[in-house]
C-alpha cells in the first residue's frame, strides 16, 4: 500500500474549510447585489449609478480586491506570518461589510476600501496555510485533492449567501443584507481563532534568501512607483488632448499602477538562481495568460447580473410563487410608475422589455425571482460537480490517463470559451434584448464555465504551492491574484464597454476570442510546463 493510501488530511483542512466558506458567505453575499445597489434607484434605497459608472466601480472594486493580497502575500511571508494576516484581514473585511450598511456614499467608498485591505491580508494567506499543511512527503499527493476540497468550501458559502442576501434586501432593505455578509465574516474568524493550534505547523516565517529584494526596497521600489504610475495615468491622456486611455480615468490609473508590479515579478524571474528560474518562469507565463479567464469569469457580478435583471423572464413559476414570497426570496414589481433623482416618471426596468399585455394589472404585481439568486447557480454547479470531476479523474488516473495539471488549466479555458457561445446565442433569440428569454441560457452559460472553472481555478492555487520556491509562496500567490486583479479590472471595462454598445453580443464574442486564443497559448506550452512540474515535484 503507498503512502499517498494510507495519507490522511490532517485537521488543519477542515479548520480553514470552515473559516473560508464563512468568508466567502460575507464576500459573495456583498458581490451579488453590489451592481444592483450601484444601479438601484433612489427611491428604493439604491445609489441610482448609471450603469456605465456601476461598471467602472465594479471593476475596479474587484480588481483592488485582487490586487491587495500582492502586499498581504509578502508580509505575511517575511514579517508577521500567516495566522496573525489572516485574523487582521479578516477583521477589516468584517468592518467593511458593516459599514457598508450604512446609507449614502460616503460609507460606501468607505467600505470598499476597508474590504479592499482586508482581503488583501486574508486571502493569499489561507490558501498558502493550506498548501503548506501539504509539504510533508506523504501528503504531497494529496494536495490537489485538497484545494478540490477547499474550493468546495467556497462555494456552499457562496451558494447559501444569496438566499440570505434575498430574504434581508426583500423583507428589511439593503443595509441589513449586507450587515448579514458582516456576520458571516465575523463566524469565520471566530472559528480560525478557536482553532488556529490544527494549522499552526503550516504558519513558518521564511527566511530571505540573497538574492530577494529587501521588504523595504520593495515598498520603495515597487509600491511608491505603483502610486506614481497611478497619478501618471490619471493625467497623461489629458497630455494627448484625451479625457482617458481606455474608458475611464480609474481604469487609466489601474493599468499604470500594475506596471511596476509587474515589472518586480519580471525581476523576481531574471534574478532567480538556475534552481528556482523554470519554476518562476513557468508561473508568470500562466498567470499572464488565465487574465482572460478572469475577464470573463467575474462578468458574473456585472455583465450577467445585468441580463438576469433586464433580459431574463423571472416570473415565479405558478407552483412556487407561494413558497418563494413565503420565505422571502421573490420581489414584487407592478405597473405604477415612480419618479427619479431627475423627477420624470418611469416604470420599473423589467417592465421595459416585456409585452404590455403580460405586464400587472392596476393593484396588482409580479412576482419576480430575486436577481442575486441566479449568483448561486455556478457555486451550485461547483458542488454537484466537484465529486464528479474528482471522481473522473481519479479513473483517468487509475488508467494513466490523466491531465497534468497545466493541461487541466488549458482545458477549462477553452470550455471557458464554449460558454460565452450560449450567451451569443441568447442575445440571438432575445432579438439584442428587444425580448426576455428563458433563465436556461444563463443556467447553461453557468453551468458550462463552471466546468471551465473547475479545472482552472483550483488547479492554479495547486501550481502555485508546487512550483513556487518556499520562501516565495505567499509572494507568487500574490502573483496569482494579481493575474486575478487584472482580469477583473477587465471585466470592468467589458461590461463597461457592453453598457454602451448598441449590440448586446459584442461583449461576449470579445470572451469567446480571448478565451480561445488564451487557451491555444497554454496548449502550446503544456509539455513544456509539465517537465517543470515533474522536475520540481517528482511527480505532475
Amino acid at each position: 500500500m503507498s503512502n499517498a493510501t494510507k495519507a490522511r488530511h490532517p485537521s488543519g483542512l477542515y479548520v480553514l474549510f470552515f473559516t473560508e466558506m464563512w468568508e466567502r458567505f460575507g464576500f459573495y453575499l456583498m458581490l451579488g447585489i453590489l451592481f444592483l445597489y450601484m444601479t438601484g434607484g433612489l427611491q428604493d434605497g439604491g445609489l441610482g449609478f448609471d450603469k456605465s459608472k456601476a461598471n467602472d466601480i465594479y471593476g475596479t472594486y474587484i480588481a483592488l480586491v485582487y490586487l491587495t493580497p500582492f502586499i498581504g502575500g509578502l508580509l505575511a511571508d517575511r514579517i508577521f506570518g500567516y495566522r496573525k494576516t489572516i485574523i487582521f484581514g479578516g477583521a477589516l473585511m468584517g468592518a467593511g461589510y458593516l459599514t457598508l450598511a450604512l446609507p449614502g456614499q460616503g460609507p460606501f467608498y468607505l467600505a470598499l476600501g476597508l474590504i479592499i485591505a482586508g482581503n488583501g491580508f486574508f486571502k493569499p494567506n489561507i490558501s498558502t496555510l493550506l498548501g503548506n499543511l501539504y509539504n510533508k512527503d506523504d501528503l504531497k499527493e494529496l494536495k490537489d485533492s485538497a484545494y478540490n476540497f477547499f474550493y468546495m468550501g467556497i462555494n456552499i458559502g457562496a451558494f447559501v449567501c444569496n438566499f440570505v442576501a434575498a430574504y434581508m434586501r426583500n423583507n428589511y432593505g439593503w443595509g441589513w443584507a449586507f450587515g448579514a455578509a458582516g456576520v458571516g465574516m465575523f463566524i469565520g474568524l471566530v472559528i480560525f481563532i478557536l482553532n488556529t493550534r490544527h494549522v499552526k505547523e503550516a504558519d513558518i516565517v521564511k527566511p530571505r534568501n540573497a538574492e530577494d529584494m529587501p521588504t523595504g526596497k520593495i515598498f520603495a521600489t515597487i509600491f511608491i512607483p505603483a502610486i506614481v504610475f497611478a497619478v501618471i495615468g490619471c493625467f497623461l491622456p489629458g497630455l494627448f488632448g484625451q479625457d482617458n486611455f481606455l474608458g475611464s480615468m480609474s481604469n487609466d490609473a489601474f493599468i499604470f499602477a500594475c506596471i511596476p508590479i509587474a515589472y518586480y515579478y519580471l525581476s523576481l524571474y531574471l534574478q532567480a538562481s538556475t534552481e528556482d528560474k523554470k519554476p518562476i518562469g513557468a508561473l508568470l507565463y500562466i498567470f499572464s495568460v488565465v487574465v482572460i479567464f478572469w475577464a470573463i469569469f467575474h462578468q458574473n457580478g456585472n455583465v450577467l447580473t445585468d441580463w438576469a435583471e433586464s433580459n431574463t423572464a423571472r416570473e415565479a413559476p405558478a407552483a412556487m410563487e407561494s413558497m418563494l414570497n413565503e420565505f422571502g426570496f421573490a420581489e414584487t414589481v407592478d405597473a405604477k410608475p415612480t419618479t427619479n433623482a431627475e423627477g420624470k416618471e418611469e416604470v420599473n426596468k423589467y417592465l421595459l422589455n416585456l409585452p404590455k399585455d403580460q405586464w400587472p394589472a392596476e393593484g396588482a404585481s409580479l412576482s419576480l425571482i430575486n436577481t442575486e439568486l441566479f449568483q448561486s447557480l455556478n457555486p451550485l454547479f461547483v458542488v454537484v460537480f466537484t465529486p464528479l470531476l474528482v471522481t473522473l479523474l481519479l479513473s483517468l488516473k487509475a488508467k494513466g490517463r490523466e491531465p497534468s495539471t497545466p493541461g487541466k488549466i488549458a482545458l477549462g479555458l477553452f470550455i471557458t470559451g464554449l460558454s460565452t457561445l450560449v450567451m451569443i446565442a441568447a442575445v440571438g433569440v432575445s432579438g439584442n434584448g428587444a425580448d426576455k428569454v428563458s433563465a436556461m441560457w444563463l443556467i447553461t452559460t453557468y453551468a458550462v464555465i463552471t466546468i471551465g472553472e473547475l479545472l482552472l481555478s483550483p488547479m492554479g492555487l495547486s501550481l502555485v504551492s508546487k512550483l513556487s520556491p518556499s520562501r516565495l509562496t505567499a509572494l507568487m500567490m500574490g502573483g496569482w491574484f494579481l493575474s486575478t486583479s487584472i482580469g477583473n479590472k477587465l471585466s470592468g471595462v467589458l461590461g463597461h464597454l457592453g453598457a454602451e454598445s448598441d449590440d448586446k453580443s459584442h461583449v461576449f464574442w470579445i470572451n469567446f476570442g480571448g478565451a480561445m486564443f488564451s487557451a491555444l497559448l497554454l496548449f502550446i506550452f503544456v509539455k513544456r510546463i509539465r517537465e517543470v512540474v515533474r522536475d520540481k515535484t517528482g511527480h505532475d
